[in-house]
């Protein structure tokens, strides 16, 4: 019965590890993604059995591949930081991830239509509500992660001796100080707040 416990903690490992090898082994494969566009014919057309490229603003399919894939690559990196990342402020990431979104959609529309939009000239203003957005966002959570941590009612201050030294014990810590007490022995509290004031 022991046995049969452990087997989905090892089915959880084994994925977690294969999990992180093939991110691992996408952020190494990450120049190669970049230099795919050599693949590319040089020329304004490209023709293959699907469909024709043709490239009216750069005038050659190996520069404009180049253009795109200078932009999907790192927008791939940020991708795998947003969707593995454990801290709080990961939000922020979208703001950047955005910025090459738009300008993959902006070069790839320049390039099919041969029409510079004038959105493109102002990009970050029109990006502008959507970082906020986010930046009230990443706010937000600190703010709650930021209570969470230091959280003080402030209708107790006067009731209780707090000061910047004083720490409060987690009912795991209270409660193995109190198992202690019982049994006869006696602890005197580190004199911190003296030692601090001294220094």
């Amino acid at each position: 019965m022991t046995q049969f416990k452990k087997k989905p903690f090892l089915g959880r490992k084994s994925v977690f590890l294969l999990t992180g090898s093939l991110i691992g082994f996408s952020i190494a494969f990450s120049p190669y993604i970049f230099y795919l566009y050599e693949i590319f014919p040089s020329g304004p057309v490209w023709e293959n059995s699907f469909f024709t490229y043709e490239s009216k603003y750069y005038e050659d399919v190996m520069t404009a591949m180049w253009t795109y894939f200078g932009k999907i690559t790192p927008l791939f990196l940020l991708l795998i930081w947003f969707f593995t990342c454990k801290h709080w402020w990961y939000h922020s990431i979208l703001i950047p991830i955005s910025m090459y979104v738009y300008q993959i959609i902006s070069t790839v529309y320049d390039d099919v239509y041969k029409v510079k939009d004038p959105m493109d000239i102002d990009g970050l203003i029109y990006l502008a509500p959507f970082f906020f957005g986010i930046l009230v966002i990443v706010y937000l959570v600190r703010i709650q992660i930021f209570d969470r941590i230091y959280g003080i009612d402030l209708s107790e201050l006067n009731e209780t001796d707090v000061t910047i030294f004083s720490k409060s014990m987690s009912t795991r810590e209270q409660k193995e100080f109190d198992d202690v007490k019982h049994k006869g022995f006696n602890f005197r509290p580190e004199p911190t707040e003296d030692y601090y004031q001294k220094l």
